[in-house]
């Protein structure tokens, strides 16, 4: 592509034969088109989200129904979900920024239930010598009991223990953004919607039933 060419010949000049480079940078690289966002009529949601099974439909259901981000919603902790003010708290979203946005009314009995099953695979966990969840470092070294705490568990936890990388404390993560973007597309495939189907989609679907 042009920018693999701009950036092999900025090697060669800079490493290659020590030479400056003397134009500017900007006018060479080529820019990226941008892409007008899919959006899903209330019909196609309504096909799409019975095709998304177990946890990854719940979480579907809150990228649609709350507005989050794939990255926001695998990173919401159970301190996040309010049902008595009807909200979720959006920690560190884009722009490192905190926000509110609503929760759906419909999936309240749904996530009252996941927190059931989550909680006893936390037990679980404690029972076997785990149970600790990756913080930032500021908040584990203020609190060192935190990671171990129910309410600071992802809320869509890993189906898997893995070891943390950072630590090497063996720890439950969250489900990873490329699962849940993988099933929304399978869903899609198999709804048959004739459209680019992602976890997005679904963010920008929310906006636009919203006017």
């Amino acid at each position: 592509t042009q920018n693999q060419a701009f950036s092999a010949l900025l090697f060669l000049y800079r490493q290659v034969l020590n030479l400056p480079v003397d134009f500017p940078l900007s006018s060479v690289r080529a820019r990226r088109p941008k892409r007008v966002p899919s959006v899903l009529s209330k019909e196609e949601v309504q096909r799409l989200l019975p095709c998304i099974e177990g946890t990854y439909n719940l979480m579907a259901k809150l990228l649609y129904g709350s507005g989050l981000r794939v990255s926001e919603c695998v990173r919401l902790r159970v301190k996040d979900v309010d049902f008595d003010q009807r909200h979720l708290a959006v920690r560190d979203g884009k722009g490192a920024k905190d926000r509110i946005t609503l929760l759906p009314e419909a999936v309240i009995p749904v996530i009252k239930d996941h927190l059931q099953r989550t909680r006893l695979i936390h037990q679980h966990d404690l029972r076997q010598g785990y149970g600790s969840v990756h913080l930032p470092y500021a908040l584990a070294r203020k609190y060192p009991d935190a990671p171990r705490q129910w309410i600071w568990q992802f809320l869509f936890p890993s189906p898997l223990l893995s070891t943390d990388p950072r630590s090497g404390i063996t720890q439950r993560h969250h489900i990873s953004t490329s699962a849940l973007q993988k099933a929304v597309h399978r869903a899609a495939k198999l709804a048959r919607i004739e459209k680019r189907v992602t976890c997005h989609t679904l963010r920008h679907t929310f906006a636009t039933h919203l006017l």
